[in-house]
Order: structure tokens, then C-alpha cells, then sequence
């Protein structure tokens, strides 16, 4: 194989290689992922374990269907806060975790100061967590909706 890699941090091509196959596949026997990425197994696996404790691996999770859970809706939001101290940026990122219905939560430099994607079962659902949980964060002044009609790409899908 002629594939050239440049080496990232302290990552090889085979590192990258094992991070990219198990990106796509994370239940990926270690078996498998060693002919995929041209290694035999115990040198995958010692390389597999280097990278889950040097934090290149963060873990392992199953991604579920939120549409076959009802889950169907998502809407962006755009959330200007009245206070953007440090204090203030902690009270809203802590408020945050506790809200399940918010997957994502983005701080951004623009012309708001985060993007929020929310998941809920329908508009009106949405409307509720809106009105009586993002509305309610700490430092909320404003906020704006976008509503996803398809998504195109998805790294969860």
C-alpha cells in the first residue's frame, strides 16, 4: 500500500486509520478493524487502547432512530443572552446540560452568542420547551428559530 498519511500530533497513518474505520463503524470487531487497516490484531489492539487513553477515543455509543422514538422534529435556535460574563456564560452552559431536548449547544462568535439544536415530537411540543424552558435559561434575552425541513447530512445518520 502506497497510501501516505501525514502524521497528525503523535497519530500515524495506522492511527488515523483506526480512528476513521471506527468513526464509521464503533462496534467494529478489533479482528476486522486490523485487516482493515493493514495490522494484525495484537498491534491494532495496542494502538486501540493508546488512543482511548490518550482521549483520541472518547468512547463508544449506539445512535438511535429519533424518528422511530417520535422524535422527529428539530429546530435551530438562535439565543442572544443579556449578560455574556464569564459568570453569566456558566450559568447558561450549565442550564443547558440539564435541558435533554437540546442536542447541541454551540457557543458563536456573530451576531448572536449560541445555537442551540433541539429535538421534540412536533412544532407544538417545541413551541412548550420554548416558551417555558430555553425562554427561562439564565441570561436569555432573545431568541430566534430556524426549523430543519430535512436533513441533508447528518454524522448521527
Amino acid at each position: 500500500m502506497t497510501e501516505k498519511s501525514p502524521i497528525i500530533g503523535n497519530l500515524d497513518r495506522f492511527d488515523q486509520k483506526i480512528l476513521r474505520e471506527l468513526s464509521k463503524d464503533g462496534r467494529l470487531p478489533v479482528t476486522d478493524l486490523a485487516k482493515r487497516v493493514g495490522l494484525s490484531k495484537s498491534p491494532c489492539q495496542v494502538r486501540l487502547k493508546r488512543l482511548q487513553s490518550e482521549g483520541y477515543i472518547r468512547g463508544f455509543k449506539a445512535i438511535i432512530d429519533q424518528k422511530k422514538l417520535g422524535l422527529e422534529h428539530i429546530a435551530f435556535v438562535e439565543v442572544k443572552l443579556k449578560d455574556t460574563t464569564e459568570q453569566a456564560l456558566r450559568a447558561f452552559n450549565d442550564a443547558v446540560r440539564a435541558v435533554p431536548e437540546i442536542e447541541q449547544c454551540h457557543m458563536i462568535a456573530g451576531a448572536f452568542d449560541y445555537l442551540l439544536k433541539v429535538r421534540t415530537r412536533d412544532i407544538t411540543s417545541y413551541r412548550t420547551i420554548l416558551g417555558e424552558t430555553i425562554s427561562s435559561l439564565p441570561h436569555v434575552g432573545s431568541t430566534s428559530t430556524h426549523v430543519s425541513m430535512q436533513a441533508v447530512k447528518d454524522e448521527t445518520s
